[in-house]
């Protein structure tokens, strides 16, 4: 956990030039909290892709303790920022339940089938089964991609090739998954948004399946968001949460951009936790996410 901490130390270092540098800059030049300090900490945390709606909260609830606890110093409101962004990110996740059915979600080129790869290897490392379903038919070569990650994570996949009905796939899944009683059954999706009648169709189609042949799996809609694409990202999120029930997010590619705010946006916006983070190529760079460590890491 130690060698991840450092890594995400590191994958932040964008974001931590293009906002803590500059919460520090701040602290320095208006040393003593007033209303520019408030007005230029509003525009640090837009300019980080932290979102209107979340940067409004936060910044109300910074002056609800900082008036609380009658603080003058920038250096001591430095501090209760830090507390106020923890608590902000600090949204409980459901506990895991198994059998778990996974359905990953997102448009293309988010990480997608790369995201599904690494979390088998995750899951296989604390010792649960799992199935990969290879239900994104849509685009050539998905499902060879999920099969050197199925290769490489040392699991099981199902497949049905391109133009299959994605439905049928996840069929095959899970007759395949209670056949060797398996913990976990991870499905890779299309990531098709720009007809989201049909999207949502084929979601609710595959879901319909997993309710039906398999009552017993807790069924847990994850959506892949592209931590580089920003407020585009977000809108892609409420898209996603409007075609179909998500539970979490996982957030790729956090290492490549200098406004992880979005992440703050994400759970502020959408009431919905960041289940996992990816700060990193390396089959091993998707983390648990954890709000301390979050915080701690951009600071």
């Amino acid at each position: 956990m130690a060698g991840f901490f450092k890594r995400l130390v590191e994958g932040l270092s964008k974001t931590r030039g293009n906002f803590t540098e500059k919460v520090n800059d701040l602290v320095t030049s208006v040393p003593e909290v007033n209303e520019d300090f408030y007005e230029e900490l509003t525009d640090i945390l837009i300019l980080a892709d932290v979102g209107i709606r979340a940067t409004e909260e936060i910044i109300d609830e910074l002056r609800a303790r900082i008036t609380r606890d009658k603080i003058r110093d920038a250096n001591k409101a430095r501090d209760v920022f830090k507390q106020v962004l923890y608590d902000k990110m600090n949204i409980g996740r459901p506990a895991l339940h198994w059998p778990m059915v996974m359905l990953v979600v997102g448009v293309n080129g988010v990480g997608k089938t790369t995201t599904v790869g690494k979390l088998a290897l995750r899951f296989k490392e604390i010792g649960r089964s799992v199935v990969l379903a290879a239900a994104d038919t849509f685009r050539a070569a998905a499902d060879e991609q999920l099969a050197v990650w199925a290769q490489r994570a040392n699991v099981p996949v199902i497949t049905q090739g391109m133009g299959a009905d994605p439905a049928a796939v996840v069929f095959d899944a899970v007759q395949s998954a209670k056949a060797r009683n398996t913990d976990l059954l991870i499905v890779d999706t299309a990531g098709r948004l720009h007809n989201k009648k049909n999207l949502m169709d084929e979601l609710h189609k595959m879901r319909r399946v997993i309710d039906r042949e398999y009552p017993q799996a807790t069924v847990r809609s994850m959506l892949i968001i592209d931590a580089t694409t920003g407020q585009n990202g977000l809108a892609q999120a409420k898209m996603f949460k409007e075609a179909a029930e998500i539970n979490g997010i996982i957030l790729t590619k956090l290492d490549g951009t200098a406004k992880g705010g979005i992440a703050l946006a994400i759970q502020s916006e959408l009431g919905l936790p960041v289940w996992y983070i990816g700060v990193g190529e390396g089959i091993d760079d998707l983390q648990a996410f954890d709000a301390r460590e979050f915080v701690d890491a951009l600071f």
